[in-house]
């Protein structure tokens, strides 16, 4: 492939072929239960303007993050189990490399600020109207997701501007940085550790602060909460460090691995990608939003609402028919 003329994505290498539509099928599944959740958690918050509060304005963020990503990735690779295409042109896997840095950067940090939306909000509740406001709010969004696209745009032009020639094979489920690189026909050690070091900043920063955040959050449930407030507070904790660590952790791992020259499954390694990729996206709405007094309010108002309109509708069909 002396041209850039695209490239297979080849999904999970390892298998039999009689696994290609159980494999395809899991896939599909994860793409509807994110579509269907975060599609949700956008629309109910969008639609009710007593949600425009800073938490929800993160969740929204996140919600937006998760979906746009896994649009981007997921359509490609069930295409490639459903109807044999697996092709990618180079203009689009490395449109893939900059969705998957943008967005992936962007849900970092945006877990980041939720982790300070909760460390505020408890640690410091007399102060959180006036520090955690909704024009704040909106001004870290707008500049994270600005850093984040810079963070994608040139990790993307980096990977645009190598030389590829031979397999063209992107043994994954879309295109990664990793495996892009795989493919050059020059020595990218310099490259690799550039991106390496991109990447542990986006990581380990925010992991740092979330980790320390929770902490203090714990040690203040710990001595101001009652048994059954406290039980119910670790059991929050507890769920959101869960979806943090299956985020952040295994991410650094693999990047950890890769520049190590770690040698990984190929199947086990996608995986993993797969893992700490997809399954946060499909956990996240739950997690952080449906479990929410306000949310599930608006969610059965919403219901009710639409059965009243639905009955009206049936019963000026019978009155007519009369």
């Amino acid at each position: 492939m002396a041209n850039h003329t695209g490239f297979i994505l080849a999904g999970f290498p390892g298998i039999a072929e009689k696994f290609d539509t159980p494999v395809s099928i899991a896939l599909f599944l994860v793409y509807l239960v994110s579509l269907c959740s975060n599609g949700t958690v956008i629309a109910l918050i969008l639609c009710n303007q007593r949600l425009y509060q800073p938490m929800y304005v993160f969740i929204l963020n996140l919600a937006i993050s998760d979906l746009l990503f896994d649009t981007v990735t997921l359509p490609k690779i069930i295409a490639k189990y459903w109807f044999d295409d697996g092709s990618i042109s180079f203009a689009g896997c490395i449109f893939q490399v900059f969705c998957a840095h943008f967005l992936g950067s962007f849900d970092s940090y945006i877990l980041l600020l939720m982790a300070i939306d909760r460390y505020v909000a408890i640690c410091k509740p007399l102060r959180y109207p006036s520090i955690i406001t909704n024009r704040r709010t909106i001004i870290l969004c707008c500049f994270f997701w600005l850093i984040s696209a810079m963070i994608g745009l040139v990790i993307a032009l980096l990977d645009s501007t190598i030389p590829f020639c031979g397999p063209n094979e992107i043994r994954s489920c879309y295109c990664t940085n990793t495996g892009v690189l795989s493919l050059a026909c020059k020595d990218v050690s310099l490259l690799k550790g550039l991106i390496f070091g991109i990447a542990m900043f986006v990581l380990l920063l925010p992991l740092a602060f979330i980790l320390f955040s929770y902490v203090v959050i714990i040690k203040v449930i710990i001595s101001q909460t009652q048994s059954e407030s406290r039980r119910r507070a670790f059991y929050t904790c507890a769920t959101h460090l869960c979806v943090i660590g299956l985020y952040f952790f295994p991410r650094i791992f693999v990047y950890v691995a890769n520049q190590l020259k770690l040698i990984l499954n190929e199947d086990i390694n996608v995986l993993i990608l797969c893992l700490y990729t997809f399954v946060p996206h499909m956990a996240n709405p739950i997690i952080y939003c449906l479990r929410t007094k306000e949310i599930r309010k608006t969610f059965k108002n919403l219901m009710k609402r639409r059965i009243l309109m639905k009955t009206q509708h049936i019963s000026v069909i019978n009155a007519i028919a009369k």
